[in-house]
């Protein structure tokens, strides 16, 4: 099994994978508000709304998920593969408690929260029925996402990328079953699409389990967690993994607040918005992927004390997620009249998008840059840094300068768009500067009493 992880950890074999993943969860998300519009345009409301929710969820298991998937990849490379499978047994049983006491939340206190989001009666309904059926069962989606972060630490990324297309093919047909209803079977709506979401989770819980016992093997030690409380452990998840997800809570915060500077400039441009940015996804998804690969990469040679070959893997992957991310921009840009025409005839919102997708070739790069150095500094053990920084950048640099740009000076979504870049240029060149400097290389996780 070593020679066979060996011979799997290069960045594209670990880097595809995750992006043909990453690529069916956005086009899945597409397919399934697309496929619901044709039920009823209040029923896709009302499950968007939910979904809000249900993303917040999801960056809350995201974050064990996330120290896992960098404390594996630490001690595997170090050849600690005892120490793996405890973080990884520990990280399955963290996300599994989470997940049933969030689910009861939602279950419990669903319908006081829509309600305070100001729902319209109309909407409220099927919000709660779909909020409480999901998130009833997110228990699910969290330890499928910690037995991802184990098999992807221990590079068995197809496994992970495998699953992901049964679960979205077996969604795809549950919904089509629901919604309309063929062979007799009866038209069940947003409570169709909740249970075939919950259905196509759960045999993929079930297939993934096996890949991981399969894969793994007898290397996941679940009666460590019957014999002491495992603080160690749990203490180094959430040194990694807090601080991820509240750059992330913190992004999503972010993103929020200047959406509502954009919905005060008009519904033309939070509609430019939205189509410029569905759009801007296939162009940074190459960029995440190779992140996610290089964090992989470098959490198993950090743990091999291979320091000066992170070092180099970092700058090497930064400058394909930059080539490729600029490439992507261009093309998009050239072919910016008929992609956005996809969505809209409007000559305001092309001409708008067009310029905005422009602007977005110097946008990606800078965004390539944080996405493949802030999973270096978080696989070598360098988690605060991002976090704070990237706080002190959303809220004391892309917020002021799109309101300042946006309203006052006129600029629309034009100086929105100026102040993504003026955030990730300037996260971008100081994550370098970080990365440079070298603290992480005292960072590691391996060594520190992982198993006292």
């Amino acid at each position: 099994m070593k020679g066979e992880t060996k011979k799997q950890l290069t960045l594209f074999a670990l880097t595809w994978p995750i992006f043909i993943e990453i690529l069916l969860h956005m086009l899945m998300g597409n397919a399934d508000t697309l496929m619901l519009s044709q039920y009823s345009d209040d029923a896709v409301a009302a499950v968007g709304v939910s979904n809000q929710i249900l993303a917040v969820i999801i960056v809350m298991f995201g974050f064990v998920a996330t120290g896992t998937s960098i404390l594996v990849a630490q001690h595997l490379g170090a050849k600690e593969r005892e120490n793996a499978g405890k973080v990884a047994v520990v990280s399955i049983g963290a996300n599994l408690i989470f997940g049933i006491v969030l689910g009861l939340l939602l279950i419990a206190f669903g319908p006081p929260i829509l309600k305070a989001m100001q729902l319209d009666d109309s909407l409220l309904q099927e919000a709660t029925l779909y909020l409480q059926i999901v998130g009833g069962f997110s228990v699910v989606q969290s330890l499928i996402m910690t037995a991802g972060a184990i098999l992807r630490s221990h590079s068995f990324t197809k496994d992970v990328m495998y699953v992901t297309i049964g679960m979205n093919i077996l969604n795809v047909i549950g919904n089509y079953l629901f919604i309309f209803g063929p062979f007799g079977i009866p038209v069940l709506g947003v409570t169709g699409v909740a249970l075939s979401t919950v259905v196509s989770r759960t045999i993929g819980l079930f297939v993934i389990a096996i890949l991981l016992y399969k894969r793994i093997r007898g290397e996941l030690p679940f009666a460590y967690l019957l014999k002491r409380f495992p603080r160690v452990e749990l203490r180094n998840l959430l040194k990694i993994g807090i601080p991820s997800a509240g750059e992330q809570l913190s992004y999503n915060a972010s993103q929020l607040v200047i959406t509502y500077f954009i919905a005060m400039m008009g519904t033309e441009a939070l509609t430019t918005k939205v189509y410029t940015q569905n759009l801007m996804m296939f162009v940074f998804l190459f960029a995440v992927a190779i992140g996610q690969g290089t964090q992989i990469l470098i959490g198993h040679q950090v743990g091999a004390k291979q320091i000066q070959a992170a070092y180099v893997r970092c700058f090497r992957s930064l400058w394909i997620a930059m080539t490729v991310s600029v490439s992507m921009a261009v093309v998009f840009f050239a072919f910016s009249t008929p992609l956005l025409g996809i969505f809209t005839d409007n000559p305001d919102i092309l001409s708008l998008g067009t310029t905005l997708l422009l602007l977005t070739i110097i946008l990606e790069p800078g965004r390539a840059c944080n996405l493949v150095v802030i999973s270096s500094l978080r696989a070598a053990g360098d988690v605060k840094f991002p976090v704070y920084l990237a706080i002190v950048s959303m809220w004391g640099i892309a917020i002021p300068i799109a309101y300042l740009l946006g309203l006052p000076l006129g600029l629309g979504l034009i100086g929105v768009w100026i102040a993504f870049i003026a955030d990730e240029w300037f996260r971008g060149l100081l994550m370098i500067w970080r990365w440079r400097k070298g603290k992480w290389q005292e960072m590691s996780f391996v060594g520190k009493k992982a198993s006292a």
